[in-house]
């Protein structure tokens, strides 16, 4: 494995720029496509993100925020190509860090249960015992 590229410095990633790239659609298609790629983990904290977006409790920056880092995951142009073998998702997972880091505050039990219910709709219940054992 290239350490190089993995401790790569995420901070040049512009996450603002990618909230055009954020639809719905396109985060769901993304989500039930990349599965096995982006795993379960990551989905679901992809999920705890849309659904702070959704609350109104949640300020309207921190929704900027959201938006972009779910707008990088979705986009097809990343710092590290997807289709990149063990490493494609890893500036995913940092702009989505970034992204909880920013509306953790906001990350209650009822986002959470929302989060796992999707998992379970989309996905099915196997699916929330493998995230239970990460």
């Amino acid at each position: 494995m290239n350490n190089e590229t993995i401790d790569a410095d995420f901070s040049d990633i512009e996450v603002e720029n990618y909230v055009d790239d954020y639809s719905e659609e396109g985060l769901w298609s993304k989500i039930k496509e990349n599965v096995a790629s982006i795993g379960i983990g990551l989905i679901y904290k992809a999920l705890q993100l849309y659904y702070v977006a959704q609350s109104p409790k949640c300020p309207t920056k921190v929704k900027a925020g959201i938006y972009g880092a779910l707008g990088y995951l979705i986009s097809p142009f990343d710092f590290i190509p997807d289709f990149a073998p063990i490493i494609g998702y890893t500036d995913d997972v940092a702009a989505i860090g970034i992204a909880l880091l920013l509306a953790q505050m906001y990350i209650d039990d009822d986002i959470k249960a929302q989060a796992r219910g999707k998992i379970k709709e989309i996905f099915g219940i196997k699916a929330l015992e493998k995230l239970d054992e990460e």
